[in-house]
């Protein structure tokens, strides 16, 4: 019997996932040149990887094939540097910041936008980055899409999504908008007073959210001239970690000025974006809070470049542009030496989405070690996101998410703009 033309796509659909289901069940084996399995400590030479189902079960001496894998796929990477797939810990992957944002933003439906976030997911995976961490976008469209790849249902790089919890006025409220529109955009999570903010932050974790983000002091790229300085009390970023702890959550501040940065990690974030400014004080409450700075030098050296070399930006945005993009590196350089934990995260989105390795490049130029920019990428930023059970590392167990690349990250970082190959729970996505 013919089955009709819509069953019949169900019936081939169904055929494809099962064929995929089979491949990603079977054995792969990897035989690495070198292999960074754990980050921090020294590669080794003539390696050999088995993966099963989507995870690492042996990390061999030499180039083996186990005997009870005799009919597994083998992956020649004797010429490549292989290491743990690299996370992003500060991403936005509903946008990219230019000349027509402001169009699109009124253009767009929010379908539309649902199909660009999953574009600039694919790049992002593209460049070697398998886990990030969305530190806001639209709540329950980037729920879905975390939620669709988390499925297999499309590919994209695992997503760890937060929930924005902003003031009124703040860098997550809405500006740059005549009066009928801000009122129209203006999202239920924004609050004023702890207990309003305390309901927010609830909110937040009702609907989806992985973790909270909030926004301790001004940002560059809202369109008012309000600076960078501590906007939120303190009495509000409280609400807001106790809250969120209470319920499993962790919070991200966004924060600039060191006022606050020292109001956030005092309040108990875990993890800082930015920090810009950070000085004494906020460095001795990193070390002994043991929150993470996710420093986004990608960002700050964008907009700068932007408001150096176009026009598309207000004056109010420009001013702050140019300075936060001079001070970050050297400030950030400074933090690090310090000993404050670095959480790698670039804030692509303000940056192209593809282009997160660049932020390496510039951790390197303000003085980080290349291994401990490595460890950023992997180890630390599984620590982060409470995934070190699965991730940052290749051992046995750990989700088989794996980058390589011709030439050692560890002789030249710039090793990170060009990856040969990506595989994520096993399935590759990259081979030159």
């Amino acid at each position: 019997m013919k089955l009709p033309r819509s069953l019949a796509r169900l019936a081939a659909g169904a055929t494809l996932l099962a064929g995929a289901q089979s491949a990603l069940a079977g054995t792969v084996i990897i035989h690495a040149g070198q292999l960074l399995a754990i980050p921090g400590e020294k590669p080794k030479r003539e390696q050999t990887l088995v993966i099963e189902d989507g995870r690492v079960s042996q990390v061999l001496a030499g180039y083996q094939t186990p005997g009870n894998a005799a009919d597994a796929q083998i992956i020649d990477l004797k010429n490549r540097f292989v290491m743990p797939g690299l996370m992003d810990m500060h991403v936005h992957l509903q946008g990219e910041l230019g000349p027509d944002g402001d169009s699109e933003d009124l253009k767009f439906s929010d379908e539309l936008v649902q199909m660009r976030s999953l574009m600039f997911a694919l790049r992002t995976l593209d460049a070697g980055f398998t886990t990030v961490r969305d530190a806001g976008s639209k709540s329950q469209e980037m729920y879905a899409l975390r939620d669709a790849i988390a499925r297999g249902w499309i590919d994209g790089p695992r997503i760890v999504a937060a929930g924005g919890v902003g003031i009124t006025g703040g860098h997550n409220d809405v500006s740059g908008m005549k009066h009928e529109l801000l009122e129209l955009y203006t999202d239920k999570s924004i609050c004023d007073g702890p207990y309003d903010c305390r309901r927010a932050t609830r909110d937040a974790i009702k609907y989806g959210a992985d973790l909270i983000k909030i926004t301790s002091t001004g940002g560059v790229l809202t369109d008012r001239d309000t600076g960078t300085g501590q906007q939120m009390e303190m009495d509000e970023l409280e609400e807001v970690v106790r809250a969120a702890h209470r319920m499993g959550r962790k919070v991200a501040s966004h924060a600039h000025q060191e006022d606050g940065i020292i109001a956030a990690l005092k309040a108990g974030v875990d993890s800082i974006e930015h920090g810009t400014y950070a000085g004494p004080e906020a460095i001795k409450l990193f070390k002994s809070s043991g929150a993470y700075l996710v420093p986004t030098l990608l960002a700050g050296d964008t907009v700068k470049t932007m408001a150096e070399t176009s026009d598309f930006l207000s004056p109010a945005i420009s001013e702050k542009a140019i300075r936060v993009g001079n001070d970050m590196k050297d400030n950030f350089g400074r933090a690090y030496k310090a000993g404050v934990k670095v959480a790698y995260g670039t804030d692509s989105g303000v940056s192209a989405h593809g282009d997160n390795a660049k932020e390496a490049v510039l951790m390197k130029q303000a003085g980080m070690d290349n291994m401990d920019i490595l460890v950023a990428a992997t180890v630390s930023a599984a620590d982060l996101i409470s995934m070190s059970d699965s991730l940052g590392t290749l051992e046995p167990g750990k989700q088989a998410d794996i980058v390589a690349y011709s030439g050692s990250p560890l002789d030249s970082i710039e090793e990170l703009l060009d990856v040969d190959f990506v595989m994520k729970s096993g399935k590759i996505f990259k081979q030159k």
